[in-house]
């Protein structure tokens, strides 16, 4: 079955981030063999007044493909490793859903959306947790973090938000690759211009510093923007990092 796992408000100023943290979960559930996950993928909210943060105000949040049997396992890991884990200060909140499980995943993806422009509070979050049916655990501080991880996983979910944290594996900063190369990489669902066309899979990408996907329609979509090379020739680039933060 699927899931997607979803933490907030890990860290301080001097500690290893949340998406950090997260990847390391992702890893557990792989060498644990509980199940397979794929990427993290970092989920911008609302930066307001009213709402503490480290630096961003962002959830991290990752799918994975596991059997029914090793859920109690991931839960109770992610959760033992959140209260060891977690930076002196912080707020954590961890969220783990089935989205089969749910009858109507669209209060969901409302509430993520909503955090992304209100200020929503941890009631709201624990009472939609509840009525779904979703785990929502605090592990630290205020707890405020649960609001966050509800949010990721509901934006996660929308398949329209977010972009993958790191970079993209498999490829190298100054290649040039077939867009069917790319296609042919294990997180590349898709190649597309901001405005959603398609290059041709015949045509050239230079790879450039930090390639990273983002999620579109539920898509894995590597983002790339006409360019001209170091010859003078019309070339496809992937999306300057600068242009990424959009996402």
């Amino acid at each position: 079955m699927r899931i997607l796992l979803a933490i907030d408000d890990t860290d301080n100023a001097h500690s290893r981030g949340t998406g950090e943290l997260a990847a390391l979960i992702a890893d557990a559930v792989l060498t644990n063999r509980w199940g397979k996950p794929g990427f993290v993928t970092r989920h911008q909210l609302l930066v307001h007044p009213d709402i503490p943060y480290t630096s961003h105000n962002s959830a991290m949040c990752f799918p994975a493909e596991i059997p029914e049997g090793s859920l109690d396992q991931v839960v109770r890991f992610a959760c033992d490793f959140l209260e060891r884990e977690c930076a002196e200060g912080s707020d954590p909140g961890l969220c783990v859903a089935v989205p089969d499980r749910i009858g109507s995943t669209a209060d969901l993806i409302a509430f993520g959306r909503q955090a992304k422009l209100q200020v929503l509070d941890k009631e709201q979050a624990l009472n939609l947790a509840r009525r779904l049916g979703i785990h929502l655990s605090e592990h630290g501080g205020t707890g405020h973090g649960i609001i966050g991880a509800l949010a990721g996983v509901g934006l996660r979910l929308w398949g329209n938000d977010g972009r993958m944290r790191g970079s993209l594996a498999g490829v190298l900063p100054g290649q040039r690759l077939r867009v069917r190369e790319l296609l042919d990489q294990p997180d590349v669902d898709a190649v597309q211009t901001a405005d959603g066309s398609a290059p041709d899979e015949e045509e050239s990408v230079l790879i450039g510093d930090k390639p990273k996907t983002v999620m579109r329609d539920g898509l894995s979509v590597l983002l790339v923007c006409a360019a001209v090379d170091d010859g003078g020739t019309p070339a496809w680039h992937t999306l300057p990092r600068k242009l990424l933060r959009d996402y």
